[in-house]
């Protein structure tokens, strides 16, 4: 990395970032290839939409590449069917040194009847690292709540955190003794 660009990214990572400045929205249609048995849409399908929608978040979050380190929760709350418009909301909810959490809202409605209203459908917190061009991790700018919803998330992101660290934590002692 030359140093004009080394100096632009420290410079963009030491500004803080409104919730406002990196939230997504993605959508597809629910297609037969994507479906089980049952005729609902996997799981996975909806991990891997969550996933795209979280990593276009943290990218602009960031200003460049990040990756999924972690995906701290999934939980699914209705099925999905085959021919429902899937629509994704994700923000940052908290932002480290070089990691941010987001957070992913999953709805659907179905396709032909607009007067329906969306299912939340799925929830999912992801967590992504911030990369430079050799792969290692870079800093990531600071987040600026703008809302009380702003707050809570990231008061419960920083829950989340807390337990990720502890579980480690416990875990590589366990290993060690």
């Amino acid at each position: 990395m030359s140093e004009r660009s080394e100096r632009v990214v420290r410079h963009a990572a030491s500004e803080p970032r409104p919730t406002s400045y990196s939230r997504v929205s993605l959508g597809i249609m629910a297609h037969s290839s994507e479906a089980n048995l049952l005729g609902n849409v996997h799981g996975g399908e909806i991990m891997k939409l969550a996933d795209s929608t979280a990593g276009a978040v943290a990218h602009r979050h960031s200003g460049g590449p990040a990756v999924t380190a972690a995906m701290d929760e999934m939980t699914f709350l209705a099925p999905v069917h085959v021919g429902d418009i899937i629509k994704t909301y994700a923000q940052v909810n908290w932002a480290g040194t070089s990691s941010m959490e987001i957070g992913v809202r999953v709805e659907a409605q179905p396709w032909g009847n607009a007067s329906d209203e969306p299912v939340h459908v799925a929830s999912a917190y992801f967590v992504f690292v911030a990369i430079d061009e050799e792969g290692r991790p870079r800093p990531v700018p600071p987040l600026e709540t703008e809302t009380p919803g702003d707050v809570r998330r990231r008061r419960e992101a920083e829950i989340r955190r807390a337990h990720r660290l502890a579980r480690k934590t416990e875990i590589d002692e366990g290993r060690e003794g």
